[in-house]
């Protein structure tokens, strides 16, 4: 598949953003501006479930704009004049790609725009779960003491660090200023991390070795269940996971086990093998020393913006000249 086009593109083209990207209409018409004052129509609509409906919005876009809604491959395939699309979200497992290369419809990603806010919730998660925030808040608010409650420091743990691309290796050099010893794990190693102390490991010695685990990896047929009964065997019975990049990169049912067994001291997710919201039977939910938040990692104010800026400043306008940023089909 072309990772280029022939030549620039000059007449003008029907956008479609087909889900509300978190920010407020006459700000992404703003960030559109330069795009839509050469010609091109814009149309926004809000995320829907209705796949006839879905169809109907798409079907004579030549670009379609999407965050993390599921995109099928009937709904591609009823965009009879798509030619490319740009997710606002750094995965894209959401989207059937099968069925864009079938169609030879371009595709990049928004990768980068929640380098900060990935990280600072993943301390927040760390650090809700080690300080035992959301239970004395609630113990506080009834009138006790933190009786009870285990308090934890980060300083002087065995920090692991699973994936050190743009986030992981943000996650690692914040865990460096806790003044923790930072292992990682990942197929590509980074010199500027190791040069500051970051200590590369196979993943099940960083597993049995850390007092923290933190997930940055891609989902990909490698990751898709990497942290399953076995892996999880390995880890301290004192240790914590926490997990603010893929769901199903843990094996949630094996995850919830190993907690009510105590196995695992606890753990703080904010993905899970469902998006949310998840039902109140969700086993997850009934597991003791866990802190879970639903999916909001990516959703800062200003991460919103920035991958505004990133999906129309740098992916749409670079395709509409001919050259593609970003591509996630190789």
């Amino acid at each position: 598949m072309a990772t280029t086009q022939k030549q620039e593109e000059k007449f003008p083209m029907k956008i479609v953003v087909l889900e509300g990207l978190a920010v407020p209409e006459e700000k992404l018409r703003e960030i559109a501006k330069p795009i839509t004052d050469q010609g091109h129509e814009l149309v926004l609509f809000e995320k829907t479930d209705d796949l006839d409906l879905q169809k109907a919005h798409v079907k004579d876009c030549e670009i379609l704009v999407i965050g993390n809604m599921p995109l099928a491959s009937e709904v591609i395939r009823a965009a009879e004049k798509l030619r490319y699309i740009a997710v606002a979200f750094t995965g894209y497992d959401h989207v059937d790609l099968e069925a864009c290369k079938e169609k030879n419809i371009q595709v990049s990603n928004a990768a980068g725009y929640a380098t900060v806010a990935v990280p600072e919730l993943t301390f927040g998660l760390i650090l809700a779960l080690l300080r035992n925030i959301v239970a004395t808040d609630s113990a506080t608010r009834k009138g006790r003491t933190k009786a009870g409650y285990r308090q934890q420091e980060i300083y002087g743990k065995t920090f692991g660090v699973l994936g050190t691309g743009a986030i992981g290796a943000r996650v690692a050099r914040i865990a460096l200023a806790f003044e923790a010893r930072v292992i990682a794990h990942d197929l590509y190693e980074k010199d500027d991390l190791k040069a500051l102390g970051v200590e590369y490991v196979p993943l099940d010695e960083l597993l049995a070795q850390s007092d923290i685990v933190t997930i940055h990896s891609p989902l990909l047929p490698s990751t898709k269940g990497l942290i399953s009964k076995e892996k999880l065997a390995l880890m301290k019975p004192t240790a914590i996971l926490v997990n603010a990049a893929r769901g199903p990169i843990v094996d949630i049912q094996a995850l919830t086990d190993s907690l009510q067994a105590g196995t695992i001291f606890g753990a703080a997710f904010d993905v899970f093998d469902t998006e949310p919201p998840l039902a109140p039977d969700y086993p997850f939910l009934s597991a003791p020393r866990t802190v879970v938040t639903p999916h909001i990692g990516f959703a800062t104010e200003e991460a919103m913006v920035r991958r505004a800026h990133l999906t129309f400043d740098e992916n749409i306008a670079n395709w509409l000249k001919g050259d593609l940023k970003n591509p996630v089909l190789k």
